[in-house]
Order: C-alpha cells, then sequence, then structure tokens
C-alpha cells in the first residue's frame, strides 16, 4: 500500500461503483465520504480487498516477547497471512516494533495490550477462543492437529524463557511443530510464521461462517486505514473539515 499515483486506473464507471459497493455494503458510512475522496479510488480498493481476506478467528497472543526485531516479525506474519488483531502482554522491554522490519504491518495490524497474562488468557477465553501454547510438553498436539474449527489464539512467549507457568496453567492445551532435525525449538518470529500459514489455511477451508471480519469491524478498520493513509497535508485539512470523525476515530484534538 506504499505506492504514490497521481491519476487513477480505474475508469469513472468504476470509481462509482466502488463508492456505492463501499455504501451499500456499511464499509463506508455517508459521514466519512470526505475522507474517501481524500485518497485515490485504486488505493480504497486494495484497502477493499485486503479487508475481504482478514479475520479474527485465528490470533496470536505474545508474553514477554522483548526484542523488537520478533515483535516487528511477528506483525508482519500476522498481516501476511490475513490475521487482523496481535495480543501482546509485554515483558522486561516495551511492546515497540522496527516499523521498517515490519514492513509498516504495524499500521494494518491491530494490536492489543493486555496487563497481565492472566488478564489476556481470561478475556479470550470469555470472548469464545481456545488458547494453545507453543510448549514442549507429553500433551503437547503437533500443530497440523490443532482443531481450527474453534476460534483459536496461538500464544508464544518470551524468547529465554519460553511461555510462563501461569500461562501454561490457564492456557486449553499445548502444540508443537514436529521437527525431523537434532534442533527442537525455533525462534519465534519463525514459529509464528510457521504456525500461522498451518492455522489459516486449514481455517479458511474448515470454518464456513465466521471466519472473515464481522460488517463492522471492517467498517472500523476501513476508516482507521484511511486515515492513516492521508498525506500530512490531507490529513491536516481533513482535522478541519472533518474533525469530530477525526477524534472518533484517533482519539487526537490536534
Amino acid at each position: 500500500m506504499g505506492w504514490r499515483q497521481t491519476t487513477s486506473a480505474l475508469s469513472k464507471e468504476e470509481q462509482a461503483a466502488l463508492l456505492e459497493e463501499l455504501l451499500q455494503s456499511g464499509l463506508l458510512l455517508e459521514e466519512d465520504r470526505l475522507l474517501y475522496s481524500m485518497l485515490m479510488p485504486d488505493r480504497v480498493k486494495r484497502m477493499q480487498e485486503v479487508l475481504d481476506l482478514r479475520t479474527n478467528h485465528i490470533t496470536i497472543l505474545t508474553e514477554g516477547v522483548d526484542d523488537p526485531h520478533n515483535q516487528s516479525a511477528v506483525l508482519r506474519s500476522a498481516d501476511a497471512f490475513g490475521v487482523q488483531t496481535l495480543h501482546v502482554v509485554e515483558g522486561r522491554a516495551k511492546f515497540k516494533p522496527n516499523s521498517i522490519i515490519a514492513k509498516s504491518a504495524d499500521r494494518w495490524v491491530d494490536v492489543v495490550e493486555h496487563r497481565s497474562i492472566e488478564d489476556a488468557i481470561d478475556r479470550l477465553k470469555a470472548d469464545g477462543y481456545q488458547v494453545l501454547a507453543t510448549a514442549l510438553s507429553e500433551e503437547a498436539v503437533p500443530l497440523e492437529d490443532i482443531d481450527v474449527s474453534k476460534p483459536t489464539v496461538l500464544l508464544f512467549g518470551n524468547e529465554h524463557h519460553g511461555v510462563s507457568d501461569q500461562a501454561l496453567a490457564k492456557a486449553d492445551g499445548n502444540y508443537v511443530i514436529p521437527m525431523q532435525g537434532y534442533v527442537q525449538s525455533l525462534n519465534i518470529s519463525v514459529a509464528a510464521a510457521i504456525s500461522l500459514y498451518d492455522v489459516t489455511t486449514r481455517a479458511r477451508h474448515v470454518v464456513t461462517e465466521g471466519y472473515g471480519l464481522k460488517v463492522e469491524d471492517k467498517q472500523r478498520i476501513l476508516k482507521n486505514w484511511m486515515v492513516k493513509s492521508l498525506p500530512k497535508r490531507s490529513l491536516g485539512v481533513y482535522k478541519q473539515k472533518g474533525l469530530s470523525a477525526f477524534e472518533r476515530e484517533t482519539g487526537k484534538s490536534e
């Protein structure tokens, strides 16, 4: 989504059809026409295409992942495999991903921070998720045996200490990525990428309803993406002419 255009590749008819489709589907509200008009239609169309493939059926929870490179890589994998939300419990370091390494995925993936691992797991379970931790144990199931028909959280722990005992006690189970070599563990960013590829690929074929995002979530995310995509000059105009909408979206008044 980083390209710059001066003219749209879409015809006038295609632009009109896109706007009508966004309004009719509820992805774009009438009050946000100003925001829409300040972006190239091609860019908004690309956002719509990406949103259609997004999911919160699968999500990630990280516990005490301190390395900004790993934080960034997990975000990038979440975006690459269509996972919209990343849940975070900070460790010794703040959650501050490197945007260059993340390839700006931090702009497109929602990050939800939790006060503690207990609070995070309790909230996710209350939302209907099964929480599965990456951990070597006799009870651990192979990655490919995870039941992806259920809303699923993949829990990854600290780079050096893994998932905490508190998290393991609250999780619904453990899983492992089967390996054929001498090495029995992977870097968290690699493990997350492999896990997400497997579970999202299978879930897309297994879950007939509820895999994609709800319309109201798509509307919120699309608006957020459009605000983040405005050039600085246009953002200033939007603040002046659509200030109330800007405040609702960003929580900022200036």
